[in-house]
């Protein structure tokens, strides 16, 4: 009888996964070894990889503020609740005068002012509905000159300023600027009031710390913190659009309130916000105090703002736009119009110039130009330089006087092959034509009767009514000269032909495919 006792299944079992193990250690350490080596090799054959980025390690580390509470202290007693009562339809928000906004009205909401009528009931007088609204200011001179949004108070048959300490006192306009929608208001306080100064560095820079002091709502004296997100954005408010992009909450009420530096300077006056449904979602606009300061000086001292004027048309210029003009950029503001008898008409600047610096200022953008002429002395001689034909010029103009001027700072046969190379067919400009589509006297050119959807001119958005009035660079007496112009554009233009389009008295250049 074999008594010999069985193999030990489990002790043999755990040797096996012992040594399956050891196997993969193994195998694991050879393929770090392996890596090691490789990453040796690579960091030997590429210096160029850093050990480390010098933004972590060169840079010191930024200082979070601790509190801004002593800021707060030091100028609220400069910030003050503005109440307005006025006479108003109803007391609903209602849209912006002089912002455009998109047809549907989910984005209508998006631009919308933050002050508006707050909700609360209208109060009767002589038969007529008033409303009330608040907003916010601050003092800038002991006697009682106070900042302030215009669209605050430009509907205001009453208003009323309530300082830090509660004391409420009327005040009355000395001048507003619709274009900048600041205001200047006056109290007549019965002692010297604190106030604040404007920023003159103009050295604001996307990140910095900002703090906001307002009357949201009408809760009076509340601070919100925050950085200042951008500068330079265009909401299209007006023709001086350089708003300071800030994520300090501000909501309704807030507008015509100071936006701070941690040095208790004023940065920026709020004007907007960015909301789909009127609260604060992260987005705001400031008016850099820049701008805001020498608007403010001007209303001080004569009650309305006098800009210089050139008196010209611009557009932006575009890929296609530049390369028709042999331009090596975008940069610049592309004349679509010079007003007669205007500075610009004086200078010799002519429609097709591109205009790349005023003032020793480079144009980077279209809307540069408005706003340094703006801010050019009335009767001020001063140089600009310009883009023709391939070639830069240097020009002289006087700039005017202006108050309230504009942002003008700122045929081919219907079956014939010319038609369907741009799409649009063309007619004389006749009388009858000149009267049935309302076209200027003073304008000359081919007519567009029709526009072919889909089409290259389609696009670009000509639409009948409209006229062309040049072609290639060349004047437009009638159909031919575009068809001209069209046949002649060759390989050099891309098959591209520039058209100078008039619509009712404005001017604007397109680059069309032609073929």
């Amino acid at each position: 009888m074999n008594t010999s006792s069985p193999p030990d299944i489990r002790k043999n079992t755990d040797y096996t996964r012992h040594r399956e193990r050891l196997l993969r250690r193994s195998v694991v350490a050879v393929a770090i070894a392996f890596s090691i080596a490789g990453m040796t090799a690579l960091a030997k054959t590429n210096p160029t990889l850093p050990a480390a980025s010098p933004l972590a390690i060169e840079q010191p580390a930024v200082q979070v503020p601790a509190s801004f509470a002593s800021l707060v202290e030091r100028v609220k007693p400069a910030v003050v609740n503005v109440t307005v009562t006025g006479k108003s339809v109803s007391t609903a928000t209602s849209g912006t005068p002089g912002l455009e906004l998109p047809d549907d009205p989910y984005f209508r909401g998006f631009f919308e002012r933050f002050f508006r009528q707050s909700p609360v009931q209208p109060e009767q007088h002589d038969s007529m509905p008033r409303v009330q609204g608040v907003g916010s200011g601050f003092i800038v001179t002991a006697d009682g000159y106070i900042v302030t949004s215009n669209h605050v108070i430009e509907d205001a048959a009453k208003i009323e300023v309530v300082l830090n300490d509660g004391v409420r006192l009327p005040a009355e306009v000395r001048g507003r600027d619709p274009k900048t929608d600041l205001a200047l208001l006056k109290i007549k306080p019965e002692r010297k009031l604190p106030y604040v100064i404007f920023d003159d560095t103009d050295a604001a820079r996307p990140g910095d710390w900002i703090v906001a002091i307002g009357n949201p709502f009408g809760l009076g004296g509340t601070a919100t913190t925050g950085i200042i997100s951008a500068r330079g954005r265009d909401i299209q408010n007006g023709p001086y659009d350089d708003y300071l992009q800030i994520d300090a909450p501000i909501n309704r009420g807030n507008s015509g309130g100071p936006l701070f530096d941690t040095t208790g300077r004023v940065i920026g006056v709020n004007t907007a916000i960015y909301s789909p449904t009127g609260g604060n979602v992260g987005i705001g606009f400031a008016v850099p105090a820049s701008q805001a300061k020498t608007v403010i000086e001007q209303l001080m001292a004569r009650g309305h703002v006098e800009r210089g004027w050139l008196g010209v048309q611009i557009q932006t210029i575009t890929d296609a736009l530049a390369q028709n003009m042999r331009l090596p950029h975008t940069r610049g503001a592309l004349v679509a119009s010079v007003s007669p008898d205007s500075p610009a008409a004086r200078a010799g600047i002519r429609v097709g110039d591109v205009i790349l610096s005023f003032n020793q200022h480079e144009i980077t953008t279209m809307k540069d130009l408005p706003r340094l002429v703006a801010d050019t002395a009335p009767g001020e001689t001063t140089g600009l330089s310009v883009w023709r034909a391939g070639k830069k010029l240097d020009l002289e103009v006087a700039i005017a006087r202006t108050a309230e001027k504009t942002a003008d700072a700122a045929g081919i046969d219907a079956e014939g092959p010319d038609r369907a190379r741009l799409g649009m067919a063309l007619a004389p400009l006749t009388d009858e034509m000149r009267q049935r589509y309302s076209v200027p006297g003073d304008v000359e050119g081919a007519l567009v009767l029709e526009v072919e959807s889909g089409s290259p001119v389609a696009e670009l958005g000509i639409r009948p009514g409209d006229v062309i009035v040049q072609a290639g660079g060349q004047p437009v007496e009638s159909p031919v000269d575009v068809a001209s112009a069209v046949r002649e554009s060759g390989p050099a233009e891309q098959n591209r032909v520039l058209l100078l389009v008039n619509r009712q008295g404005n001017q604007r250049f397109v680059s069309v495919q032609s073929g």
